[in-house]
């Protein structure tokens, strides 16, 4: 109620922030007389006027309306583009460090000049993020032009760039690129073994398109660099024969051998479920012969069958994934976009491989990760556009610390949106569509239907062929002609189905693409030819629009509204005439888990027939009210990703700061020398307890650890024999001047210079082995954490809590790794360190593998090696680690168990 009233006397948020921004839009219009009386030269020489007056001390904010200004009448000059009134308040909100929510068709791409040539003024570089690499190429190359007229440089990168053009690229002030790009360098440039081999600058201002579409839909998938573990493909292919075997739990309580969580996209094994598959596993000889699948000694295995039953039961072909050329092709489930060279983690890639008989590839072990909500939240001020994202505001403000201001439009939607058509069952639905369809091209209106799968959009295809219907299908296994599709989109009773619109990037202009038609032309045509084609396209737009303008047909709610938004977007841009509907039916997936039972009753009590729809505002909000459901549960789920990752993220940059001024060092003498009286310390005080009796001490076992470990020979029992009085203390400084002598002899030959690159390669290589093993402990910490819960801890607290002492341990065995390498190799020469560093950057590169991780609710999970039993003898906590230190298991590697 106060709310309201608040509301109602000063106007919302929103409203508030539009009539500041107005303000500036007139200061900004008040220079464009000026603007365009300068020539080409005086307004390609404000920007060096911009940053002398920088560099005085006046800020970015205090210039932004004569830059805004300057860049309005360069894109005029350049492109014969001028930016709206309404573009120029987008501009504002990007460079605030906000979201802008502008409709399909308001020109995004031209708004974010302003912000990005307001902040390259400052010459720390500008970030533009795209979805899809076509359209980081494409929106450079058109944009470039303002840019180098206001003397800025334009870099773009893509994968499989060479390093050298990468560098080159992140060094000029405005760089376009996909998310993925961005996210998997700034990974690879903390695996760098010298600064002369990273590629990007400080992240420092980005600006993401499609913004809803990568900071939410995307938040749960981790980017992952992966090296390739070892085979364990016959494991794969052998439980792959046994999962067809087990039955689904139809109803709960009911028999079966697995259930199936549609909303968590999870299978799990019933009671009855287990015992059967250790039947089936004695069978095949992989399990003894009343052996539980419990026992640890069988983790592997039973990571395995999770693997297979989730393959079998959760993922489907043409769904999740296509098969291509004998690979599995993941489908990214928010663009209905293949994504080659992508692989689930888990073993879930390898175990839907063996499912679909194609060749196996070997498991990845996780070498680097980090998820988009920890990256993007690096940067010094990030921004995004994107048509709709006030649905997801909330989310955009709790994680990010951003907020969404909704632009108004440079001309008023006039597009029409009906109500929802819900049907009882599935075949009453597509006849509808296919009826509404027909009327379209009676009337030659334009028809986009949107699908939300490969399958459906196949199946609503074959439908329209049986129906004689002409019609082009754009979906994740035809995206190379989705520019050409989307171009005749818009002709007169043009049909098109498209799997998931979202992210697509090209408008559909009604009438058809008239700079299609024009690159058609030959090159000699003359201007009577082009004025022809012209003119053609003109009857065909105004058709279009006596039709009614392009007609939206949703076939599936999707489980965010967002998306069925972005599909209606797709119509009314710039003021034009449209219509969108949706059809549903009960046996909808979105209807079927979440809304079936409430809308079924009402239809029975509406007296409905099949055949029949029923069109109610009741029906439309139930619905809602399902998707609103689900977006919560997903927000949830990715607020949950977050507080775990942010422990991760904390070790992270502590690793990659420490690697960076390794990396920076000249000279690591005194980092090896604190490393090494650590480390000696740690170990007198294993076999030579502080403030112990004598008879506790094992001084023999001391020295044949410093003999075997660090090359050291240290008589610690003669020194006890002819000194009855020893302190510990004073064995330990021994045992230092011995190791301290023997390191300066190394340094002599060497060279402290040799020396000194040797020691860096020797802490990076190590650093990030045990990085990698920390990761996948972490990982496993992570799979079975929620399992405090039942000890009434908080699992949170409880990972927060393993995870330090997990990465104090790591640090301890960097240290002594560290040391043990440095005493125990020989270094003669530079030649010596430049060929083993060689060597390691070659083996690294070959074996690095980019991947997004598969996040349902848990993390991803190491890939594990082949072996899936244990053979040897269990390590008991108190024997010696086999690892080689001397110490007892619990107090070495046994910590990290």
């Amino acid at each position: 109620m106060l709310n309201t009233l608040i509301k109602k006397m000063f106007g919302s948020r929103n409203e508030r922030t539009l009539r500041r921004m107005e303000k500036a839009v007139m200061a900004i219009n008040a220079f464009e007389a000026q603007m365009q009386a300068l020539t080409d030269a005086e307004l390609a020489a404000k920007t060096q006027h911009f940053k002398a007056r920088l560099a005085e001390g006046e800020s970015l904010d205090e210039m932004l309306a004569e830059a805004f200004a300057t860049v309005r009448e360069v894109s005029v000059r350049t492109l014969g583009l001028r930016h709206f009134d309404v573009q120029l308040i987008g501009g504002m909100v990007l460079h605030e460090g906000n979201i802008a929510e502008m409709r399909t068709g308001e020109g995004k791409t031209l708004v974010a000049t302003l912000p990005a040539y307001l902040n390259a003024i400052a010459g720390r570089g500008v970030h533009i993020v795209t979805v899809n690499d076509y359209l980081a190429k494409r929106d450079s190359q058109w944009m470039k032009p303002i840019f180098e007229f206001l003397g800025l440089s334009v870099g773009v990168i893509f994968p499989d760039m060479s390093h050298s053009a990468k560098q080159e690229a992140y060094r000029c002030d405005i760089v376009y690129g996909t998310n993925n790009e961005y996210g998997f360098d700034y990974l690879r440039d903390n695996m760098a073994f010298s600064l002369e081999d990273k590629v990007q600058r400080e992240l420092n201002f980005a600006i993401v398109d499609e913004v809803d579409s990568i900071l939410i839909d995307e938040a749960r998938t981790p980017l992952i660099i992966s090296g390739a573990a070892e085979d364990s493909s016959e494991l794969y292919i052998k439980i792959n024969s046994l999962i067809p075997h087990l039955k689904k739990q139809e109803e709960e309580g009911g028999e079966g051998d697995f259930t199936v969580d549609e909303k968590q996209k999870q299978a799990h094994l019933t009671d009855a479920g287990h015992q059967h598959i250790e039947e089936l596993l004695v069978k095949a000889k992989l399990l003894d012969q009343g052996e539980s699948l419990y026992h640890a000694s069988n983790i592997i295995l039973m990571h395995h069958v999770n693997a297979a039953l989730k393959a079998h039961a959760m993922f489907h072909r043409d769904v999740d994934y296509i098969v291509k050329d004998g690979q599995v092709v993941i489908v990214d489930e928010h663009t209905g976009r293949t994504m080659p060279g992508r692989r689930w983690s888990e073993g879930l890639h390898q175990a839907v491989e063996a499912k679909e008989g194609v060749s196996i590839q070997n498991e990845n072990q996780t070498l680097a990760s980090i998820t988009f909500q920890n990256f993007f939240r690096m940067y010094n001020k990030l921004s995004g556009m994107t048509g709709t994202a006030d649905t997801e505001a909330y989310e955009l403000q709790q994680i990010y610390n951003l907020d969404v201001v909704v632009i108004p439009t440079n001309k008023p939607m006039v597009r029409k949106d009906e109500s929802d058509l819900v049907y009882l069952t599935q075949k009453d639905k597509f006849q509808a569509i296919i009826a509404d369809i027909r009327e379209c091209i009676a009337r030659k209106q334009p028809v986009l239907v949107g699908t939300v799968s490969i399958e459906a959009s196949e199946f609503l295809s074959q439908f329209l062929k049986k129906e004689n219907i002409k019609h082009q299908v754009l979906n994740a296994k035809f995206h190379e002609k989705e520019a050409q599709i989307i171009a005749e989109a818009g002709r007169p009773g043009a049909v098109t189905i498209a799997t998931n619109m979202a992210g697509r990037g090209t408008d559909i202009v009604l009438g058809g693409s008239l700079s299609s038609d024009l690159a058609q032309l030959p090159e000699t045509a003359t201007p009577e030819e082009i004025e022809a084609a012209k003119q053609l396209w003109q009857k065909r737009h105004d058709e279009v629009l006596a039709a009614g303008g392009l007609r939206i047909i949703g076939s599936e709610r999707h489980e965010s509204r967002r998306i069925d938004n972005q599909l209606r977007g797709r119509s009314g841009r710039q003021g034009d005439v449209g219509s969108s509907r949706f059809y549903l039916s009960l046996e909808d997936n979105l209807m079927r888990i979440f809304a079936s039972e409430r809308v079924a009753s009402m239809m029975r009590r509406l007296g409905m027939k099949p055949g029949e729809p029923i069109e109610h505002s009741l029906v439309t909000k139930a619905i809602e009210n399902a998707q609103r459901k689900l977006e919560g549960h997903h927000f949830d789920v990715r607020k949950q990703l977050l507080d775990y990752d942010n422990v991760a993220n904390d070790q992270r940059q502590v690793i990659y700061t420490q690697r960076a001024s390794i990396m920076e060092m000249t000279d690591t003498e005194e980092m090896i020398s604190t490393m090494r009286e650590e480390v000696i310390s740690n170990l007198v005080d294993t076999y030579i307890p502080p403030q112990s009796l004598e008879d506790q001490w094992d001084p023999k076992a001391l020295s044949d650890v410093l003999m075997d470990e660090f090359k050291i020979k240290a008589p610690v029992l003669e020194w006890i024999e002819e000194d009855h009085h020893i302190q510990p203390e004073q064995i330990k400084e021994r045992i230092l001047e011995l190791a301290a002598q023997k390191y300066n002899e190394k340094v002599k030959q060497a060279g402290r210079a040799t020396m000194s690159q040797f020691e860096k390669s020797v802490i990076l290589q190590t650093l990030d082995n045990q990085w990698r093993e920390h990761l996948a402990v972490m990982d496993q910490l992570r799979q079975g954490i929620h399992l405090r819960g039942y000890a009434q801890k908080d699992p949170k607290q409880e990972y927060k809590k393993e995870a330090f002492t997990l990465f104090t341990t790591m640090l301890d065995n960097l240290k002594y790794d560290v040391i043990r390498l440095i005493s125990s190799v020989e270094i003669q020469t530079e030649e010596d360190v430049n060929a083993v560093e060689e060597q390691r950057r070659a083996e690294q590169v070959s074996k690095m593998n980019l991947q997004h991780g598969n996040y349902t609710e848990e993390n991803e999970e190491e890939a594990q090696p082949q072996t899936y039993k244990r053979q040897e003898k269990k390590i008991g906590r108190n024997d010696p680690c086999p690892c080689g230190s001397g110490k007892k298991y619990k107090a070495c590697h046994g910590s990290l168990a």
